[in-house]
């Protein structure tokens, strides 16, 4: 049931620029408050759009380890999960090099500058330069077993790296530390529509690469 609403709201481009729209009207009606006045908006979707990507990134792993077991167990290998990892990478692709100048802005009006120093900037900037380089290289050289493996242990090493790392100005889990109910609510509201947004791009990528391989079957 869930695969066949996401495959009625993944088959026109408009559908996705549907909720992209949505999700934009939902930042602009979003909540301010005293310390961060209206740029709290920009914060919550940055917060928002950050998540769709670690969790993408976090599909593309499990999506990975799933056709590596089974390609142990059977010796043969699954198209669908080979293009699901990959699907979600490309889609966490997508979400991480938009959320870097995002997250300039942020500091921009929040911290009234740049602070390429800062770990919540440095390390997502150097995991997103990594994650194209090693996704270019899986396009060229086009082999499953390399492909499933350098998206199984990106995932995985991204989210214990972004996990043990310092911050220095940002600040330790904002929202889930806020006194605002409202605000808490809001960006988790804000987060379901920004992750359906990431499995309409992700299923997209999924139809698009499946119709590659039939044709390139027959």
């Amino acid at each position: 049931m869930f695969v066949q609403f996401i495959k009625k709201y993944t088959q026109k481009p408009w559908l996705l620029l549907g909720t992209l729209a949505f999700i934009i009207l939902l930042t602009i009606l979003g909540p301010s408050e005293k310390t961060l006045g209206a740029n709290l908006k920009l914060v919550l979707l940055h917060g928002a759009w950050v998540w769709a990507g670690k969790v993408s990134f976090a599909a593309a792993s499990l999506s990975a380890l799933i056709f590596l077991f089974l390609f142990l167990r059977s010796k043969k290998q699954s198209p669908a999960w080979l293009n699901t990892s990959r699907a979600s990478a490309y889609t966490g692709l997508f979400f991480w090099f938009t959320y870097l100048p995002m997250s300039l802005v942020v500091m921009q009006l929040n911290w009234g500058g740049f602070f390429f120093d800062e770990p919540r900037w440095k390390i997502p900037f150097l995991f997103g330069i990594v994650a194209l380089l090693i996704q270019a290289a899986f396009l060229l050289f086009n082999h499953s077993l390399l492909t499933s493996i350098g998206n199984l242990v990106y995932g995985v090493v991204l989210w214990w790296t972004l996990g043990i790392s310092d911050n220095v100005l940002h600040p330790d889990s904002p929202v889930a530390q806020s006194n605002s109910g409202n605000i808490q609510l809001y960006f988790i509201g804000l987060m379901l529509v920004t992750l359906f947004f990431a499995i309409q791009i992700a299923w997209w990528i999924f139809t698009k690469l499946s119709e590659k391989q039939k044709s390139s079957t027959m």
